[in-house]
């Protein structure tokens, strides 16, 4: 055990390494996650040496990977897995399947592996990484795209095969063979006896406790339980010999539908993120790189290779059996090519159970790493050659059909604003044609009973035409993404330069860019910002009418200002004068008001 100087210096040197390397990565468009591999490997033996023993740490970093999955857990109750069902076991079954038996046989035919290893490499260099994958897809904010969502069931399914294939490995090695049927009766028992104490606890025990903990107030006491419940189920499943990952996915599964998940979930999200960047580190550091400079060719080799049959094997997959399309299913495949971190745990069962040489683990670790590395570079030319648009996945033909009589107004995007249009012009038997280019919207619109909602991407001319929207009076356009908005507002403008425009707007440069291009733009929280002002000075003490006027006044004072700026809003400098004139000028209004008021009671 080291003692505390040796404890501290360890601390210093990973989050040192971790400060300069990470922001750097980022900046570098490479991710976190190479940032973390890469620290650990300049502090490891290879490279600097701080660390002596990488060993000491993979312990604690492994907790990561146990919140990681609690996380995942939490984020996906019993009901959201059986929606998710076919993702989860059709196409992550297929998956891994189908990727495992070419590695497998490979390993057996070229390489010469005996049966028993080759499919323990067939299957744990089948499974990607989740940490990897997941970070990846929410650093470029595609985790709801269609090849996001195709690759979260495809590693939550891994993640749930990994767990079998962790106890396999032993059986494979031929070490449990002595052990008696009794034993394992009694083992079997234990798993059983240990999983259903997980699910009587979360289910009936966990809620009055964080009941109680909720009622003390104390956010650090909250931490501490969250904590307590995750790593006390990870370490009841180690205690019985289950993967401590199955334990805490168990645990977060089951809190899913509780109504403290979000609270949990912000508790332990800064431990996961910190612990999952150590398991980082401590991979970078178990990376042997003496073996890159003796045998280059085989490691590059081998890793090229792990990429060049995951890749095409993804592709296909997605394309057959998850139905995306090819720059998705592209995308996908580059997602998922590497390797994940339970191949190095199931590699290094396999190495204690003398499966593999020391020299083939080695080199495994490495490839898995450097397939990591290589990862973030080949997301970088992906999305350099390919055009971020992505069509959504399986748009039943029903949604893209825009069949509708003479439209009077067509409405752009269907989400919180968009809809409360419709819903006032369908009241007014007004008619109209809605456009979005989310199925999850568009079902739920039409779920409320005949909302004519289509699929189709307003910026494009010919869902345009098809909308009939040359004979329409006004288009409103109300997606919330502001340069999708001041898009459509030019495309519709130059196509139909008569057409009344109605957009969204999400603050004042928006206005003026909008107002450019001749539309007339609405505030999206402008009036209920007003309406809580005005809710306010009431409570305050004024008077209804003197509320009514200072927000009348403040209205019409905002308009004139917004006006005037119009002309100079590329000018940041002239942008910052007027609006301090402004406040000026406005306080000085205010203050006029209430002298006029106090006179007239007098």
């Amino acid at each position: 055990m080291p003692h505390e100087g040796n404890l501290l210096q360890a601390a210093v040197v990973f989050l040192l390494a971790a400060v300069l390397t990470v922001p750097l990565a980022k900046r570098l468009q490479l991710g976190a996650v190479l940032g973390y591999l890469f620290a650990g490997v300049i502090i490891g033996p290879s490279v600097l040496g701080l660390i002596g023993n990488p060993q000491s740490v993979s312990h604690i970093s492994e907790l990561g990977v146990v919140l990681l999955l609690f996380i995942i857990g939490l984020e996906l109750s019993p009901r959201r897995l059986w929606v998710m069902r076919k993702s989860v076991f059709g196409v992550g079954l297929a998956q891994v399947l189908l990727t495992g038996s070419v590695i497998g046989v490979l390993a057996l035919s070229v390489f010469g592996q005996p049966l028993n290893s080759a499919i323990v490499l067939g299957l744990g260099l089948a499974l990607s990484s989740t940490a990897f994958g997941l970070q990846s897809l929410a650093e470029r904010k595609e985790l709801t795209s269609p090849h996001g969502r195709l690759a979260f069931a495809i590693l939550l399914f891994q993640d749930i095969a990994a767990i079998p294939l962790i106890a396999l490995v032993p059986m494979l090695a031929g070490v449990d063979h002595h052990t008696s049927t009794a034993d394992d009766v009694r083992h079997s028992l234990q798993v059983l006896g240990s999983i259903a104490v997980v699910v009587i606890g979360g289910r009936y025990l966990l809620r009055p406790v964080f009941r109680v903990v909720a009622k003390t107030g104390l956010p650090e006491v909250s931490t501490a339980t969250a904590l307590l419940v995750v790593i006390g189920t990870a370490w009841l499943m180690d205690m019985v010999g289950v993967s401590m990952a199955l334990g805490a996915f168990l645990a977060g599964l089951l809190l899913a539908d509780s109504e403290y998940r979000h609270e949990l979930e912000a508790q332990i999200e800064p431990f996961k993120g910190l612990l999952l960047g150590l398991f980082f580190i401590s991979v970078g550091m178990g990376a042997n790189l003496s073996l890159l400079l003796s045998a280059p060719i085989t490691v590059l080799g081998l890793t090229l290779l792990l990429i060049a049959l995951k890749l095409p094997l993804l592709f296909v997959v997605g394309r057959l059996a998850g139905g995306l399309n090819k720059v998705s299913a592209i995308r996908l495949g580059i997602v998922l090519a590497a390797g994940g971190e339970f191949a190095f745990v199931v590699f290094k069962i396999g190495r204690d159970q003398g499966l593999f040489e020391p020299r083939l683990y080695d080199l495994l670790v490495l490839t898995i790493t450097l397939s990591m590395a290589v990862t973030p570079l080949l997301l970088l030319i992906c999305a350099r050659l390919v055009s971020p648009k992505v069509q959504p996945v399986e748009v039943p033909e029903k949604f893209r059909q825009i069949d509708t009589e003479t439209p009077r107004v067509v409405i752009a995007g269907m989400g919180r604003m968009g809809q409360i249009v419709a819903r006032i012009l369908r009241a007014q038997n007004i008619k109209f044609v809605a456009l979005d280019t989310s199925v999850e919207t568009i079902e739920l619109s039409r779920s409320f009973g005949g909302v004519p909602v289509f699929y189709g991407d307003p910026m494009r001319p010919e869902i345009l035409n098809a909308a009939k929207v040359g004979e329409a009076e006004y288009f409103v356009i109300a997606t919330d993404d502001p340069e999708t908005n001041i898009k459509t507002a030019e495309i519709v403008r130059k196509l139909y330069p008569h057409m009344k425009i109605i957009a969204r707007a999400r603050n004042r440069q928006h206005v003026h860019r909008l107002v450019d291009v001749g539309a007339d733009p609405i505030r999206e929280t402008y009036y209920s910002s007003l309406e809580m002002s005005r809710r306010t000075l009431v409570g305050l003490g004024l008077t209804q009418a003197q509320a009514d006027a200072r927000i009348k006044r403040f209205k019409h004072h905002d308009e004139q200002v917004l006006e005037a700026q119009h002309a100079v809003y590329d000018d940041a400098a002239k942008v910052l004068q007027t609006a301090q004139e402004a406040r000026a000028e406005l306080a000085r209004l205010f203050e006029s008001d209430q002298l006029e008021e106090q006179s007239g009671k007098s």
